[in-house]
């Protein structure tokens, strides 16, 4: 064979390879409302920066004539390119080659673009559309997914996970998006599940659509398996690379900071009035927060799920920061089983990836009830306050209202390590509420006054101007500084200019036991 034939054959495989399971089957996924894997690959990276391996690779199985029924690249895009001029590596599974089931030499693919990750220290991002296990394979593609899981638990807290469930996953699929940090999906083409609608008929005689058994909003209101919902396959890949702009490519390098167009120093009156004087008025704290930040901006994490605690990313003076805050306007910003999570997970990945905390409180405890104690909310809740103990990169926090109970402790306060802790001028720290107090402190002489309404009013006004402040607490040591609203922004910045050469460590061990 000559050169000449040698490239044209060349050419031939390539071309042959761009076009998975053919024509045909291509335009069934458009029809779908779906994107090609290739498409996908495209819109993510920048543009002509993907450098594709194993191009040819094809499964070994020869059971169920299998060996006749080879298509190159067996069902997985793997490679890597440029995201914002930065390396990632990209999987990107194709549902028009054997429904994007997974076979040993499909898996062999995937695991060698997460050794390459590893090593070379960048995000590895994984567009996820399969059936799961390739059947006809058996116990070698259980083998073949198994070796993915592992790869995911080795990498984790050393180079950014992240999955996009870009169509339906199902079985084996799920689990390695379940392990990665950040999942997204898109409303309407995705969905993720052990076992599907037909077999939960089957055992438990249960009728559910795929939309209600695994869709986007399922995942992302009720289970908290996903973190983002986007309308859209092209919305999806643009929130992933917005995420990655606030996020390190590996776990040695600081979080990327861009250029700062925001006054560092810049100071908003409004946040004075911002914080109704009754405790038990409501208000966004997500406004807040857009007051504080540079241009306003939040990207936040699991906004659907546990809308209670906020947690995302932001920046101040161009700077990556994660903000994790209670939210008054939802069940007055408690503490409950769901959020304790999420705002433990987020704490987690922050300090896995050198990005500071910046905490804004304002929260009453955590949520009394039957259901909240049989479903853990005393371990869940020690999630968030482990998350918080064991995190070594700068944390701030503001106290913006209140602060009660052991809700208190949790939320990073100066007792687990946090750097600085501020408190507004109205800010009340205390084991419970003014209220709750006097009915405990004074119960008796309640009891015996001749009217208990008015003594009760009485004990309670002189014990909220005596305790209900933060100057008993700044007086102690536990509050830095007490600062007026308005000065926060500039507060915040300062303290993160001071601590970025912070060094701290905890005990050396394997690893801690989170309370799981």
């Amino acid at each position: 064979m000559s050169i000449d034939e040698k490239l044209k054959h060349l050419e031939r495989l390539k071309k042959e390879a761009l076009l998975g399971g053919g024509k045909e089957r291509i335009e069934k996924q458009h029809q779908k409302g779906k994107l090609t894997a290739r498409e996908r690959i495209d819109l993510l990276l920048d543009r002509g920066s993907f450098r594709e391996t194993d191009m040819f690779v094809t499964h070994r199985c020869t059971d169920f004539e299998m060996d006749k029924k080879k298509i190159l690249g067996d069902g997985v895009i793997t490679g890597y390119g440029t995201i914002d001029g930065r390396l990632v590596y990209v999987l990107s599974e194709d549902f028009t080659v054997f429904g994007g089931s997974l076979s040993l030499a499909y898996a062999e693919k995937i695991c060698k673009i997460q050794d390459l990750a590893l090593r070379n220290g960048a995000p590895i991002i994984g567009l996820k559309d399969s059936g799961g296990a390739r059947i006809q394979e058996g116990v070698d593609s259980l083998a073949g997914y198994t070796e993915i899981f592992l790869r995911n638990v080795l990498t984790s807290g050393v180079v950014p996970q992240i999955s996009a469930i870009m169509g339906p996953c199902a079985g084996g699929a799920v689990y390695s998006p379940a392990l990665t940090d950040f999942v997204f999906m898109v409303k309407g083409t995705s969905y993720m599940f052990l076992t599907g609608p037909d077999v939960i008929k089957s055992v438990t005689h249960e009728e559910v659509s795929f939309e209600e058994l695994g869709g986007a909003m399922i995942h992302n209101t009720k289970s908290s398996v996903a973190h983002f919902a986007s309308d859209n396959e092209e919305e999806c890949l643009a929130s992933i690379k917005e995420l990655l702009a606030y996020i390190p490519s590996n776990n040695m390098e600081d979080p990327p900071t861009v250029e700062c167009k925001d006054d560092p120093n810049r100071m908003d009156a409004s946040l004075d009035s911002m914080v109704p004087d009754s405790p038990i008025k409501p208000y966004d704290m997500k406004e807040l927060i857009h007051r504080i930040v540079d241009d306003g901006k939040l990207f936040e994490v699991q906004p659907h799920f546990a809308e209670n605690i906020i947690v995302g990313f932001a920046r101040l003076n161009g700077r990556s920061v994660g903000i994790v805050a209670n939210q008054p306007a939802v069940l007055a910003g408690v503490l409950d089983t769901k959020s304790s999570i999420k705002g433990a997970r987020f704490v987690r990945f922050c300090d896995c990836f050198n990005i500071p905390l910046v905490t804004f409180v304002d929260v009453p405890g955590f949520l009394p009830g039957v259901d909240q104690e049989h479903t853990g909310v005393i371990k869940q809740g020690a999630k968030l306050m482990y998350a918080f103990c064991e995190a070594t990169v700068p944390r701030l926090t503001v106290i913006t209202r209140k602060a009660y109970g052991g809700a208190y402790c949790v939320m990073n306060s100066k007792h687990m390590r946090a750097d600085v802790n501020y408190a507004w001028p109205g800010a009340e720290i205390a084991v419970m509420g003014p209220e709750g107090a006097v009915n405990i402190l004074y119960r008796k002489k309640i009891a015996e006054s001749k009217d208990s309404a008015k003594t009760r009013s009485n004990l309670t006004t002189e014990f909220t101007g005596k305790f209900a402040n933060p100057y008993i607490t700044a007086s102690k040591g536990y509050i830095d500084e007490v600062i007026q609203a308005k000065e926060t922004r500039a507060k915040l910045i300062s303290a993160l200019e001071m601590l970025q050469n912070k060094r701290d460590t905890n005990p050396a061990k394997k690893h801690g036991n989170i309370p799981l």
